[in-house]
């Protein structure tokens, strides 16, 4: 598993990732600064240290083993997914590529992506099946890094999570 950062591009030295492997990151979650009272609370807390700290240091411990990771996949792999839900993921998908504000749409992997966090979001829901809700949920942070928007969308004020979201209320969900 792979946790990463990105830096805004405009800071000097930072390169885009090709989309190649940006299609490999499963969500990009975008995190705002923290407010002044939380940022002053890490400077409390971690404005001494020189050096990453140890886990230890931090309270890090493991809270599953490769058992439990096992038996949590095996679950999250048997939630529902139904057929209508699974043409609702493709018809989303499809839709990307077919958007005028997207210089390239989506991929088959970001399909299979969405789909499989759709379950795994359901299963956090309590839930043994999908919901065409769950996919609407997971559109953005599933796709905003998979789409490449054209030129002329960025020139017009559009961005990838207008764009999804446009893509999202627009595309028929089942009932």
């Amino acid at each position: 598993m792979v946790i990463a950062t990105q830096n805004p591009i405009e800071q000097q030295g930072t390169y885009p990732l090709p989309e190649a492997q940006l299609d490999r990151f499963l969500f990009k979650l975008v995190i705002d600064y923290p407010s002044r009272d939380e940022e002053r609370a890490i400077v409390v807390r971690h404005g001494h240290r020189t050096t990453m700290p140890r886990f230890d240091d931090l309270g890090i411990v493991p809270v599953a083993d490769l058992a439990t990771l096992e038996a949590i996949r095996a679950f999250v792999a048997g939630i529902r997914l139904s057929e209508e839900n699974v043409d609702y993921v493709v018809d989303l998908i499809r839709t990307t590529r077919e958007h005028p504000a997207l210089q390239f749409g989506a991929s088959p992997r970001a399909a299979n992506m969405l789909a499989t966090s759709g379950r795994a979001y359901a299963a956090l829901q309590g839930r043994d099946y999908v919901i065409p809700d769950d996919i609407k949920a997971l559109s953005g942070p599933v796709l905003r890094h998979r789409v490449v928007m054209a030129p002329g969308a960025e020139i017009e004020g559009l961005d990838a999570d207008g764009v999804i979201a446009q893509i999202v209320d627009q595309t028929a969900a089942p009932r």
